[in-house]
């Protein structure tokens, strides 16, 4: 029973993409494995404040994450 957890800043998923997310990653477990796994297949999403997330030894924000995306 694969069990995947994901960890995103809070408020950075849409309800719908946290579903999209799901699904897909449910999806690929499934394709590399087996169809079988899809009914056991758990994940979670998890938020993490911003602040709480550190890359390097520095705290850093949603918004920090993405001007680094952008360079």
């Amino acid at each position: 029973m694969p069990f995947i957890e994901i960890k995103v800043f809070k408020d950075e998923l849409s309800k719908e993409q946290s579903a999209e997310l799901i699904t897909k990653v449910t999806d690929a477990v499934c394709e590399v494995t087996s169809e079988k796994l899809r009914e056991v297949t758990w994940i979670t999403i998890e938020e993490v404040n911003d602040g709480q997330w550190g890359v390097g030894g520095n705290a850093l924000s949603l918004s920090d994450v993405k001007k680094l995306m952008q360079s």
